[in-house]
């Protein structure tokens, strides 16, 4: 939070943040979220690059699904969010909407971005 704070100290356009959940309690995350939701809502572009695939496509209006350096998916985040593939790889479900177990989050890395409200990211 003090990152976040002093970044925007500077009044910047686009607030990059790189893993902000990294670590932290489950009711942290979700503060984190909530602060990030705001910040883009007071109009700050907001670059999210986040392991926890729940959380950025949450946050995001189009999202970037990375798998060793190289997007394998993107398009509007709530669109990925319903992919077979995204569900399965990222969230811990099967295709027909049950938890499967495979929630670990290494296979990829999605990147979203919360746009500026005139659709620059």
């Amino acid at each position: 939070m003090l990152a976040i704070g002093r970044a925007l100290m500077a009044h910047p356009r686009l607030l990059l943040l790189d893993e902000p959940s990294l670590g932290l309690a489950p009711l942290m995350v979700q503060r984190i979220a909530e602060v990030v939701r705001e910040i883009n809502a007071q109009g700050t572009g907001v670059l999210l690059v986040e392991q926890n695939a729940g959380m950025a496509l949450s946050l995001a209006d189009r999202a970037y699904v990375l798998d060793v350096g190289e997007i394998r998916l993107s398009g509007p985040a709530a669109e990925l969010a319903r992919t077979d593939a995204v569900r399965r790889l990222y969230l811990g479900e099967a295709a027909d909407g049950t938890a499967d177990g495979a929630t670990d989050g290494t296979a990829g890395r999605i990147t979203g971005g919360a746009t500026d409200g005139q659709g620059a990211a």
